[in-house]
């Protein structure tokens, strides 16, 4: 197995960068200055998200939504919130071996599961930047740099989205929406994971930005954090482990998938594969078109998807706009929001542990966590 080790003067090199990700990209949410810098965020997301749910009702008609949501199957909320766990349990999988890959270790299963869940906190931030806030809580927690853990971020998006586009590869076998930019999307993912595994055409790159007259002295600042971030890069998407993560993503996002054929059965619709298909098309390529847009959790995007694509591909006479909107906001909620209500829960409950800790020892040099070992 391929691991890397990190000594002491990588990490002083990366500490402005991660300076920079703990008081800009992920601010400390635990004190008051950091809610102060969060709830403008979070107030924007849900403003957005007021609209989106406005335009859904006004497209449906607000009394054949108000009837769909009162005929729907209100016990199936359980299994389609323990499906939406399932996807989430098995990423947090795929982020334990990430770390361990780059050698990160020695976080407590529990802890290790607060960071991961930290980051659906920054869901509704464009493009889901703000999950840089997992890597400045594993800086926290064992002193790794924050432009190490930033690969593995990297690499979970990257595959996540791969998976994706697997999944809606299985229904390109019977529908042609969105095949053209379903294609440019997967061709464009493919190369990236080339090219991040192949260093030695980049290496060269940083070096010649940082000799441009206008951004090379940025370019200089950032190269040895780049390197660092295409060195633990390299490791991430060697063959073996790039096939395992996208079998591994293609399980985790069918389990939101049945989420959405369970939305639709409680709806009305008569179970069956077909409808298990359309159900894994449409989730997964508004998922990916959601991800494209860059906007705040795809908030309108995704929406607007689900619903068209549940209109159009659902032939189902008795099967409204109401009925389509309805689905559109449950699987949201069921996946979106409830993902950020975990995320706020985990930042909570990390911060709680970081004070108990900050009385306690120092964390673990870089060195000593991506070497495994434990300080004399």
């Amino acid at each position: 197995m391929t691991s890397e080790r990190t000594n002491p003067s990588q990490a002083q090199d990366d500490a402005p960068l991660d300076e920079a990700a703990d008081h800009s990209a992920a601010p400390d949410p635990g004190g008051a200055e950091g809610w102060r810098r969060l709830l403008p965020r979070f107030a924007a997301g849900l403003v957005f998200a007021l609209v989106v749910v406005t335009a859904l009702a006004l497209f449906a008609d607000l009394r054949e939504l108000g009837d769909a949501l009162a005929g729907f199957d209100w016990w199936l909320t359980v299994p389609i919130l323990g499906l939406t766990l399932i996807n989430y349990g098995l990423r947090f999988v795929k982020w334990r071996i990430y770390l361990d890959r780059i050698g990160v270790r020695g976080i407590p299963a529990g802890q290790s599961a607060l960071t991961f869940l930290s980051a659906f906190s920054m869901s509704i931030t464009p493009g889901k930047v703000g999950e840089i806030i997992k890597a400045v809580y594993v800086r926290r927690l064992t002193g790794t740099p924050v432009s190490r853990v930033a690969a593995v971020i990297a690499a979970e998006r990257l595959t996540d989205g791969l998976a994706m586009l697997g999944l809606a590869a299985i229904g390109l076998t019977q529908f042609s929406y969105g095949r053209p930019l379903l294609a440019v999307a997967a061709i464009a993912g493919i190369g990236v994971v080339v090219l991040l595994r192949s260093p030695a055409l980049l290496h060269p790159l940083v070096g010649l930005l940082a000799r441009l007259p206008v951004v090379g002295p940025v370019a200089a600042r950032l190269t040895d954090h780049v390197q660092h971030f295409l060195d633990a890069s390299n490791v991430l998407y060697a063959p073996r482990l790039v096939a395992g993560s996208l079998l591994l993503g293609m399980a985790s996002w069918f389990a939101e998938c049945l989420a959405l054929y369970l939305v639709l059965v409680g709806l009305g619709q008569q179970a069956s594969w077909h409808l298990l298909l359309v159900a894994t098309f449409v989730l997964s390529v508004s998922s990916v078109f959601g991800a494209l847009s860059f906007l705040p959790g795809g908030l309108g995007i995704a929406e607007a998807s689900i619903t068209a694509m549940l209109i159009l591909l659902i032939t189902d006479p008795a099967f409204s706009r109401g009925d389509a909107a309805a689905a559109t906001i449950l699987i949201r909620f069921a996946t979106l929001w409830f993902s950020v209500l975990l995320g706020i829960g985990a930042v909570v409950a990390l911060q709680r542990i970081l004070g108990r800790r900050s009385d306690g020892p120092e964390p673990a040099s870089s060195s000593t966590v991506a070497s495994g070992t434990t300080p004399s």
